[in-house]
């Protein structure tokens, strides 16, 4: 009995590995077109030869996925349709994406294309999940740091499909969560332009310490999961995703052969005979190295172990023999597929020749072409066996004759020019049919129907008033100190703290001392929502509740499903969600379809510009104008990686080669990291340019900051924003304006 196995789903940035990947057996491949996609510098091919790969892939039952796993501008997203449709015409298979507008206006205009919602997305459990199949999501790929236990929670609680990465780079932070690259420079890691920043040596610096670690702090070794087919493969995950977009045919295709080895011997053996040569672990290290492999997630929260720390001191030497055999395989060999042929002649009758072919996804197809009438012989006429001979040579088509029956009269003559035309117009006529088994009707220009209530689009915004002529301020705090100094001062309307920033003993009094000074108070939630911060809110059920609670800042979309549960078994009203920034509305459609997720407020992103964001709903939101601005989220650990962790909450500095220093926080309740900008936003000097946006709050966001320093940012804030003062001194010395002026590309 075959063992059931998951989809082999492999990487292709370029036509020749996308060909790569369907010679060396891949289930599906998934590639981006020459927009949208999350790795711009693939060679990611045009229309004409995409679709081109799309039919090769198809012959032989490979299904094509195609990114769109960035977040779209809002002039981006009027041309997504246009965009995606000849690709959707030609029987596109599926889309990755990460941007809730995007999967809107896909789903509203394909409704037979499939939307899996990309790692970007940053789903870490079963509440976002569902959000997002209201979108019509069929599949997810969660964050690649959950543990198998998390990913089949998701898809036992969801009935969605679940896709999980097995092979090849980590990235440090989060999938979706990841500003450094950004904020250092302009290239976003949420438009497909991360520069890798991650990847240069740091040092770490713990208080009253000279040095607590150096090295590569925050590159990853790359993952190789391959030991955990029985375990993957049992516990009902749906695909197995190879990264690689940027790798090489010869990476995509040595890489898949060996998946594809292994996945067939599970499925032929099981567990019990299924064990991984050492030859082909080395040849995995052969096709790249970044310094070592790690298993991954999928058993482990985090790790020393999983961090590549110092440069490999010699390169892996060139395994030429090995490559050459991968060329031969699979790059210079093209794969061909069976026909099933009869070739038919009578006196007087135009010869025929019909075709068939067995296509998975599309069944039995066939297809007849008629020829010349034949000639009688002056001499001996042509035998069968001479006719066979010629059809059969079928070289450069991707067709080769598994079977073909000849029948023809004796005495009779057929010229080899005619019996190559017949074949010719069989083969094309074949692969018309095929083509068409896949074909899509357009559906641009008919009429659709947004599956949004229909309410929606007028729907006002809780809790803000959008006819103030100036903007409330609003400050987050991150520690006791800070929550007494920023209550004491009339410049604030309202505070937030976060979860993790005082024990949880101390938010009522944190609330009372907010409300006694006439400010209202919000639940700053973690980044990063997952076991451990579930475990944490039950566990503190009655004192949350128990909280006169104004609103919950929503930074994750696994909360607003958990929190209305949870105050819903009590039979307790939840407070208003805000959003944060994090939760990304960076075009009209996906703001409205974090209303529908129930946020009353949305905080602006923080990678638009203030022209670009004039396109935006932003009356009455809020936006962060001040503060250190998060780059990073890690499920690893610095304190781990330097030495070891003793589950204390503090802050460190990361320094960089040019000596800047990064504050980082270890979230140790949720067991998460984050490092901080070296340079503090700060928009005070430009705040007259953001008049026209009408905020309903501006937000100045704490991280380390002292309490003279937390001042000097609040008066600041408030005489720029909130009264209109013209030239007001800047929150901070050193600062950054962050993408105010400089577009991300």
């Amino acid at each position: 009995m075959r063992n059931k196995i998951p989809e082999l789903l492999a990487p292709a940035g370029s036509i020749e590995s996308l060909r790569a990947a369907v010679n060396a057996g891949a289930d599906a491949i998934y590639v981006g077109g020459a927009k949208y996609g999350a790795r711009a510098y693939a060679e990611n091919p045009e229309e004409a030869d995409l679709i081109g790969g799309l039919r090769y892939a198809h012959r032989f039952g490979v299904r094509i996925h195609m990114t769109v796993n960035t977040l779209l501008k809002e002039a981006e997203l009027q041309t997504l349709p246009d965009y995606i449709a000849p690709y959707y015409e030609a029987g596109l298979d599926a889309a990755i994406v990460q941007d809730l507008g995007a999967l809107a206006l896909l789903h509203e205009h394909f409704p037979l294309l499939s939307l899996h919602a990309s790692t970007q997305t940053t789903i870490t459990g079963p509440h976002a999940a569902e959000l997002y199949r209201r979108l019509g999501v069929s599949r997810v790929i969660p964050a690649r740091e959950l543990s198998l236990e998390e990913l089949v929670r998701i898809k036992r609680e969801t009935g969605l499909e679940v896709e999980s990465f097995v092979h090849g780079a980590l990235c440090y932070a989060y999938s979706g969560q990841c500003f450094m690259s950004s904020l250092l420079g302009e290239r976003s890691g949420n438009r497909g332009r991360c520069a890798q920043t991650c990847r240069l040596p740091y040092s770490l610096q713990r208080e009253n310490q000279k040095s607590s670690g150096q090295g590569l702090l925050l590159s990853c070794k790359d993952l190789c999961s391959l030991d955990l087919i029985p375990m993957l493969a049992e516990s009902g995950i749906d695909s197995l995703k190879i990264e690689g977009r940027m790798k090489s045919p010869r990476y995509t295709a040595g890489v898949v052969s060996i998946w594809r080895k292994y996945l067939d011997l599970y499925a032929s053996e099981g567990a019990e005979g299924f064990q991984v040569e050492a030859a082909d672990r080395a040849h995995l290290l052969d096709l790249f190295d970044r310094g070592g492999q790690t298993e991954g997630y999928y058993r482990q929260h985090n790790g020393r172990e999983m961090i590549v720390l110092q440069e490999k001191k010699e390169k892996r030497k060139q395994n030429i023999p090995y490559e050459e055999e991968i060329e031969e395989k699979y790059l210079k060999t093209e794969r061909e597929l069976p026909l099933y042929g009869k070739f038919v002649q009578r006196d007087g009758e135009p010869m025929y020749l019909e075709l068939s072919v067995s296509i998975p996804g599309a069944g039995q197809l066939s297809a007849e072409v008629a020829g010349e009438i034949a000639e009688r012989a002056r001499t001996a006429g042509s035998t069968a066996e001479a006719v066979r001979e010629r059809l059969q040579k079928t070289g450069g088509t991707g067709f080769r004759f598994a079977k073909l029956d000849v029948s023809i009269e004796e005495g009779f003559f057929f010229p080899v020019k005619q019996l190559n035309e017949l074949r010719r117009k069989g083969i094309e006529a074949i692969s018309a049919k095929i083509d068409a088994a896949f074909r899509r009707d357009s559906v641009l220009g008919t009429e659709t129907v947004r599956a949004a209530k229909t309410d929606s689009e007028d729907r006002t915004v809780r809790s803000v008033d959008t006819e103030r002529t100036a903007p409330e301020l609003h400050v987050s705090c991150d520690s006791w100190e800070q929550i007494q100094t920023v209550s004491a001062m009339e410049e604030v309307a309202a505070i937030s703290f976060g979860a993790d920033s005082i024990p949880a003993e101390r938010w009522q009094a944190a609330v009372r001392c907010i409300q006694n000074a006439g400010k209202r108070v919000y639940l700053l939630l973690p980044q990063i929502f997952r076991t451990e911060a579930e475990r944490f809110f039950r566990e503190q059920a009655e004192r949350l509740l128990d909280l006169p609670l104004d609103a919950l800042i929503i930074r994750n979309l696994e909360e607003p499903g958990f929190f209305e549960t949870l105050y819903g078994e009590r039979n307790r009203r939840c407070p208003a969600f805000y959003f944060d920034f994090q939760v990304y509305g960076m075009n009209r459609t996906a703001q409205l379809c974090l209303r529908e997720f129930g946020a009353a407020r949305l905080t602006l992103p923080i990678e638009e510009t203030a022209r670009e964001l004039k396109s935006l709903d932003t009356a009455g939101q809020e936006m962060v104008v001040t503060g250190r601005l998060p780059m990073m989220v890690s499920a690893n650990c610095l304190k781990k990686t330097a030495a070891r962790c003793d589950h204390k909450p503090e802050y460190m500095k990361l320094r960089d080669r040019r000596m800047m220093e990064m504050p980082v926080k270890t979230h140790c309740t949720f067991c998460y990291n984050t490092i901080y900008n070296a340079a503090p936003l700060s928009l005070s000097g430009v705040a007259a340019e953001l008049t026209g946006l009408k905020l309903g709050a501006v937000r100045l966001l704490l991280s380390n900051e002292t309490a003279a320093e937390t001042k000097k940012a609040v008066r600041s804030i408030y005489r720029s924003f909130v009264l209109g003062e013209q030239s007001v001194p800047e929150a901070y010395e050193n600062f950054t304006r962050g993408h105010f002026k400089r577009a991300v590309e």
